[in-house]
């Protein structure tokens, strides 16, 4: 494992399924076939299976249209997990940049990152296709972040541009693992899902319910002190 680095950062990034939602959003869709693709799900976010043999598979199984997709967007926002929205805008007030990075759909996490003020820019999940009747027509094949590896080429290019590429992640699966080499720290947050591996291999970890536990792992003592001495209400 990679030698974990304490804060300050300049960016911290987030995973957004069982990390900032409370829900997997693929699972969501899934209606009729909710079994079969949530069992797909836990088997590639628990490392048993490489995460591009089931990506297209849940898809085609799924053909969720782009009303199906609104919906998810709006199930994302409404679940976000506790405490998540004051932790970015405590981020924000350190000067941080913020970025989410998820094998999710991207019509779904962008609904997430407009709720939490993140700049769209900053936003990689993998896009969506649909017709002219809005069904559904394939998925970003190439995109890097729907295969196993993929989450470590992000996280080296969101690294590669941020001053000094001292990097923070947080999130809850094992793919959120394969970006040790890139990152500071690795936070593995059980909020939603407690997984073994993901929390033994990680830099440190947390399973409280509140979001905000996870500040005191992203900030140094120093910036918290001075973020508490200019709070609003302060």
């Amino acid at each position: 494992m990679t030698r974990d680095q304490e804060p300050p950062y300049e960016a911290v990034v987030f995973d957004c399924d069982s990390t900032l939602s409370s829900v997997e959003g693929i699972d969501e869709l899934a209606g009729a076939q909710a079994e079969a693709v949530s069992e797909l799900t836990r088997r590639a976010m628990d490392g048993e299976v490489p995460l591009d043999e089931v990506y297209g598979r849940r898809l085609e199984m799924i053909q969720p249209d782009k009303a199906a997709l609104e919906r998810i967007a709006a199930r994302y926002v409404e679940t976000l997990v506790p405490g998540i929205e004051e932790v970015f805008e405590t981020l924000r007030r350190a000067g941080k940049r913020l970025c989410i990075v998820s094998g999710g759909l991207l019509p779904a996490v962008s609904a997430v990152a407009d709720a939490l003020g993140v700049d769209r820019a900053e936003v990689f999940a993998v896009d969506l296709y649909f017709d002219a009747d809005g069904k559904y027509a394939g998925f970003q094949e190439d995109s890097p972040l729907a295969r196993s590896g993929g989450k470590l080429e992000v996280l080296e290019a969101i690294a590669s541009k941020t001053e000094a590429g001292r990097v923070a992640l947080v999130g809850d699966g094992v793919t959120d693992l394969e970006a040790l080499p890139a990152i500071s720290r690795f936070v593995a947050w059980g909020g939603v899902v407690h997984r073994d591996e993901v929390h033994q291999r990680s830099h440190c970890s947390t399973d409280g319910p509140d979001a905000r536990e996870l500040l005191p792992f992203l900030l140094s003592d120093h910036e918290l002190a001075s973020l508490s001495q200019t709070a609003p209400n302060a």
